[in-house]
């Protein structure tokens, strides 16, 4: 979202001419596409949380939205409070310094805990939910087109029952190196936070059950974006080709668009009328790759994390990004499972390889994050998740797997924090 870093989205309504006026071509969504890759000088993140929201007192039951909306307090950090379709809610803080962005967003989550606790609701840091079916709550139009485009089951779980850590970074003043960083890291970050094992009572089969719900999901707009010397151009082609969801008749209105038709199709005049600009930028927010580029970088492949956690996800990820030096010493450990996510997503960190790359990146972004100004408690969270977890060959999700015993009188306990070892 635009609230978590300072720019505006690339392509919107500052594109070189009107909006409204149609595309004349290829060329025209490849300048956009490069408009996404602009060098941006400075060194800010951003953290959008997701949370999946439990009735302590029943964990199986669904929490309505206004029973939620009413329990959240005044937030002082800057956050925004928007929800997904399953009731799920999400805290977007605002972006700046890293130190300074998780201090704020930390403040947010914290307020919000202690607001739901209050109420008898916890806030639980899991990637797919692991009791409850899907069932959405939130009835606007351009999620009624996506339900209908995406389809049962996959659908309404991605939609109502998921939930994630999107972390964003600015490109700095060379975009294509921090692409690639972003993009080789994503098996072992995947690994190391794989939190989502668990879904109807039962274990999944995957350590990161939410990466398996996106791996059944339409690929033109969820698979990562083909390595290329030029990733503007392999961003071009893959806007080009993906298959159109829905078409935005107006701010109320949206079609879903069920025909199997691209954009390119679209471009070369299929539909009742000629795309334009807004067309194209809005079709980029329906396409949902591991890593997307939009004027900054939305990492988009990590799962949800315990409310103590998250702040680990987000300084690991930035500082193995942003560093050159860490993001060196990560890569040279990261780039021979490169070719692993789906084993990183169903097996986290058992898979051995996976768990001797995260031992490395784990202690490349430790010693970079006193560089990028983290606070001492900071450095010794990540070291104690890397103790506790990654040295372990221990992914958050077996935490989850462990509570299967009583998951019912001990799940709440562990959303909560209550219990944890």
């Amino acid at each position: 979202m635009r609230h978590a870093m300072t720019g505006q989205a690339a392509g919107g309504s500052g594109a070189s001419r009107a909006a409204g006026e149609p595309l004349r071509g290829v060329p025209e969504v490849e300048e956009f596409a490069r408009r996404c890759f602009a060098p941006a000088p400075g060194d800010q993140v951003g953290a959008e949380l997701e949370f999946l929201i439990f009735d302590r007192a029943d964990p199986a039951r669904q929490v309505p939205m206004d029973r939620v909306g009413r329990a959240v307090p005044a937030l002082t950090g800057g956050s925004r409070v928007t929800y997904e379709p399953g009731g799920q809610i999400e805290l977007s803080g605002p972006a700046g310094p890293p130190a300074e962005a998780i201090d704020r967003l930390a403040a947010d989550v914290a307020a919000v805990r202690t607001a739901f606790a209050e109420d008898g609701l916890v806030l639980g840091g899991v990637g797919l939910d692991p009791l409850r079916p899907a069932r959405r709550q939130l009835r606007q139009p351009r999620y009624d087109a996506m339900a209908e485009f995406l389809g049962r089951p996959y659908g309404p779980l991605m939609m109502c029952s998921t939930a994630s850590v999107q972390v964003n970074v600015d490109l700095g003043e060379r975009p294509g190196v921090r692409w690639e960083r972003a993009r080789l890291l994503g098996p072992v970050l995947t690994a190391a936070f794989a939190n989502s094992p668990l879904s109807r009572g039962r274990p999944c089969g995957w350590m990161s059950g939410r990466q398996a719900v996106w791996e059944n999901l339409d690929p033109t707009r969820t698979a990562p974006v083909p390595a290329s010397g030029d990733p503007a151009a392999a961003w071009a082609a893959y806007l080009l080709d993906a298959r159109l969801m829905l078409v935005r008749e107006d701010e109320h209105h949206y079609r879903a668009v069920g025909d199997g038709s691209t954009f390119r199709d679209w471009l070369g005049g299929a539909g009742e009328r000629p795309p334009t600009p807004d067309d194209l930028a809005y079709h980029a927010t329906t396409v949902f790759p591991p890593v997307r580029p939009r004027g900054w970088l939305e990492i988009r492949y990590l799962d949800a994390q315990h409310p103590d956690d998250w702040p680990v996800c987000v300084a690991v990820t930035h500082a193995l990004i942003a560093d050159d030096r860490a993001a060196d010493a990560a890569l040279s450990a990261a780039e021979p499972v490169a070719g692993l996510a789906e084993v990183a997503a169903r097996c986290g960190l058992t898979d051995p390889r996976l768990a001797r790359a995260a031992e490395a990146c784990f202690r490349a972004a430790v010693e970079a994050l006193p560089r990028l100004g983290a606070s001492p408690a900071l450095v010794a969270a990540v070291s104690g998740f890397a103790a506790r977890y990654v040295s372990a060959g221990r992914s958050p999700a077996a935490d989850l797997m462990d509570l299967m015993a009583d998951p019912g009188r001990r799940l709440p306990a562990w959303l909560s924090g209550e219990g944890r070892a």
